[in-house]
């Protein structure tokens, strides 16, 4: 059995890029950065940040594109790739999450406050408008206090 399956909750590093294939398709670039914090040997509290690059095709990518901007925050579900190609002389490698799904979150921080419902998936958009956001409370959860 094999299984190759990602999910990624971060902020957009940089504005979306769009392209299309030589046969049209349009593929969006992004990268989404994670962060990680913990508590070292002597109780102090670290953090550190991982880089995700992401790909996606189709309408996704056009709505992607659309409506995603850097620091916004996005969910995205796909599929671990490893790409290589040569330039000049040397072997290059970049690994990279090819999306299924692109969900997009509010803006910026990760905070509990969505003011955008839009997602991305199989080539449907569906949209909330802005007027009616759901507010969520800004105060922060202990990790600790989830049942599961």
């Amino acid at each position: 059995m094999y299984l190759n399956k990602a999910f990624v909750i971060g902020n957009l590093t940089r504005d979306p890029e769009m392209r299309a294939t030589a046969g049209g398709t349009q593929v969006t670039t992004f990268s989404l950065a994670t962060n990680r914090v913990w508590k070292d040997q002597n109780g102090v509290k670290q953090e550190s940040a991982d880089y995700h690059n992401i790909v996606v095709f189709g309408r996704a990518a056009e709505t992607s594109a659309q409506y995603l901007k850097k620091g916004d925050q996005a969910y995205v579900e796909g599929r671990m790739q490893t790409r290589s190609w040569e330039q000049d002389g040397q072997k290059k490698y970049r690994t990279e999450i090819v999306a299924d799904r692109v969900q997009f979150g509010g803006k910026g921080g990760g905070g509990g406050s969505q003011d955008r419902a839009d997602s991305a998936e199989g080539g449907e958009q569906k949209t909330k408008p802005r007027d009616d956001a759901i507010e969520y409370p800004q105060e922060e959860i202990n990790p600790d206090d989830i049942p599961f």
